[in-house]
């Protein structure tokens, strides 16, 4: 049996990273997806709001389960069993970032594979930083979120779009 995990902040979870984990749970036999701790980035829902956000819009897929870690990626994945880290790459500025932690969690854990999935093509501009700015200014979310967490999205911000 194969577990990958794909690791991320998701905050918030994306169209897009809905869709690379739909891809990843066709491929491999249990997908976790982590939301990791990133003490660089100012987080507008907390780890255990993500948690339940991605739980609820991952529940469709039955290979696949979330959890939260303040781990090592190659270290975590070695605590679950995971040979694989699966990786979206929207561009090729995301490629050479992807490579170098690929092979620094390879240094870490040798036995852990990288697995690159280009994103989807109407999701290539996606990112969590543009659903927040288009929710700052009020925007329609419905081709960049799941709709079961457009409500929370912009509910963290008042209707002049200030957080």
């Amino acid at each position: 049996m194969t577990t990958a995990v794909y690791t991320g902040s998701f905050d918030p979870i994306t169209l897009g990273h809905l869709n690379l984990i739909k891809r990843a749970s066709r491929v491999f036999d249990r997908v976790i997806v982590c939301i990791m701790y990133n003490k660089n980035k100012t987080p507008l829902f907390t780890v255990e709001e993500r948690v339940r956000q991605v739980t609820e819009v991952t529940a469709r897929f039955p290979n696949v389960e979330v959890d939260s870690s303040d781990m090592l990626v190659a270290e975590y994945a070695r605590l679950k069993g995971a040979g694989v880290v699966v990786r979206g790459l929207r561009a090729v500025s995301d490629y050479e970032k992807e490579c170098q932690m690929a092979l620094i969690n390879k240094r870490l854990n040798p036995e852990l594979e990288t697995f690159f999935l280009p994103a989807s093509e109407k999701y290539m501009y996606l990112s969590s930083s543009a659903v927040k700015e288009l929710a700052l200014f009020g925007a329609d979310l419905s081709a960049f979120a799941p709709r079961e967490i457009i409500g929370e999205i912009e509910a963290k911000f008042d209707r002049k779009g200030r957080k």
